[in-house]
């Protein structure tokens, strides 16, 4: 099973799913199978007739803090989140991560927002390669992935993720 950089998720081949640890893996495989088909199908021929350029993907996940927990979750981020996007930025995999506060939070909203950008979708043997050394530097694995994000349950509840690509204008 491949992880996330960002929060050691599992994540679908062929694609990167960078946003929140306790997404189901049958989701991100679907997801990016038919991102990654629609997108190559129509990219070549969309750019040469166009007025812009692919850019980096971003995954945005939505955060929902439960009452008391918002410094837990937050001491979370700035371990946990932080050590591992880090690393993704040493390693070329992530270019960039944020934490967005909600500060009109509308009914139903997330109170945070996790974003993180990478160049593009991994291959399957990058994808692996990459989750060798995050096991390694992180001293986990899968097991301890997963027993960290029940851990973390009690904190947050997960809302929608997102995943999008940033359009470079001409």
């Amino acid at each position: 099973m491949n992880v996330c950089p960002a929060t050691n998720c599992a994540f679908a081949p062929g694609g990167f799913a960078l946003l929140c640890q306790d997404i189901p893996m049958r989701h991100l495989l679907l997801a990016a199978a038919f991102l990654g088909i629609a997108l190559t199908a129509t990219s070549a021929t969309a750019q040469a007739d166009s007025h812009y350029s692919q850019g980096p993907l971003w995954f945005i996940s939505g955060i929902h803090i439960e009452d008391g927990q918002y410094e837990n979750y937050m001491d979370y981020l700035a371990k946990q989140f932080k050590t591992t996007n880090d690393f993704g930025i040493k390693e070329g995999v992530v270019l960039s991560y944020h934490v967005l506060s909600n500060n009109q939070k509308r009914a139903g909203e997330p109170d945070l927002l996790l974003v993180i950008t990478s160049k593009d979708y991994l291959t399957v043997a990058q994808q692996e390669a990459y989750e060798l050394k995050l096991n390694k530097m992180l001293s986990e694995d899968r097991r301890g992935f997963d027993a960290a994000s029940a851990k973390r349950a009690p904190m947050r509840k997960l809302g929608n993720n997102m995943e999008f690509r940033e359009l470079i204008l001409k």
